[in-house]
């Protein structure tokens, strides 16, 4: 896997109550995409390399959400939805500006509809978003999320997965070489998102702050957005791996029930397209983008 290269641009933002760390990608000036990452509690790197495809025609815009990555803090307040919510309706004009671009992977994805139901509700001082694309966005009710924790659980726990985890203790890799013992622990730690779990590689590394995601979730409670989503009138593009642990079904509801989406399904892939599927995902995206291109007011 090439190395992840270091951003345009960098820093904290400076109108969120706790500074984010930021990192820009892709030439100044092209049409600005904010990139959401999952989690919650996670960073904004393990997207990358691949995510970068994006760069060549669009700014792309990345942030470690409150509690993980480079934007931890020392204030043990709970962080949960709302803050994340909060954050995002004062990052979105500092860092993407107008016309917002959304692109949510995961949690990330989940995030994005909070966000964007709040703005079209104007219950929220962030401005709306005027195009989203959702990658196996987690589940927008608590029985969907129920039956993806149950599916994950089972795979991590099959047969196949741990096959591979008896071939690396076997390997004697742990000896040879440290750095990439730990590089196969880590991706067999996944294995379960992916469609095949001997594809689980090229993995950039993260870490999930427990807290913050244990926190996050148990603040949603019994959510069920799908009788809010009706608001979010902008073009939506969702893309989902047929073998994603998060079920097929939980897409397929949201699609419905937002009035102007497009369901794309990944056919070769699990929950990380942008490794399984790179192509076929990034000529959707850029697609949808081409296709609901906005016009610009920066």
């Amino acid at each position: 896997m090439p190395p992840i290269p270091a951003p345009r641009a960098s820093g904290f933002t400076t109108t969120t109550p706790v500074p984010l760390y930021w990192a820009a990608y892709g030439r100044a000036g092209a049409p600005r995409l904010l990139v959401l990452h999952g989690g919650p509690g996670a960073h904004h790197d393990y997207l990358l390399p691949q995510m970068l495809a994006l760069a060549e025609r669009y700014e792309l815009i990345f942030y470690d959400q409150r509690g993980g990555g480079r934007s931890k803090t020392e204030d043990r307040s709970p962080i949960t939805w709302e803050t994340h919510v909060s954050d995002l309706a004062l990052v979105a004009p500092e860092l993407a500006g107008e016309p917002l671009s959304i692109v949510g992977y995961s949690w990330g994805g989940l995030l994005t509809l909070l966000y964007s139901v709040a703005s079209f509700e104007q219950k929220e001082a962030g401005q709306r978003p005027a195009r989203l694309v959702l990658i196996d966005p987690a589940p927008a009710t608590r029985p969907f999320r129920a039956r993806f924790e149950a599916n994950f659980a089972e795979r991590q726990g099959s047969a196949s997965v741990q096959q591979l985890r008896e071939e690396l203790a076997q390997s004697g890799l742990r000896e040879r070489d440290p750095h990439a013992y730990r590089q196969r622990a880590f991706e067999l730690s996944v294995a379960g998102y992916f469609a095949d779990p001997r594809r689980a590689r090229d993995l950039t590394p993260f870490r999930v702050i427990g807290r913050v995601q244990q926190q996050v979730w148990e603040s949603l409670g019994d959510f069920d957005l799908l009788q809010r989503v009706e608001q979010v009138d902008c073009p939506v593009l969702i893309l989902h791996g047929r073998h994603d642990p998060i079920p097929l079904e939980a897409s397929e509801a949201l699609s419905r029930a937002l009035p102007d989406a497009r369901l794309v399904v990944l056919e070769h892939s699990g929950h990380v397209p942008y490794v399984e599927e790179p192509d076929a995902l990034f000529s959707a995206i850029e697609r949808f983008l081409g296709e609901t291109a906005p016009v610009t007011t920066r």
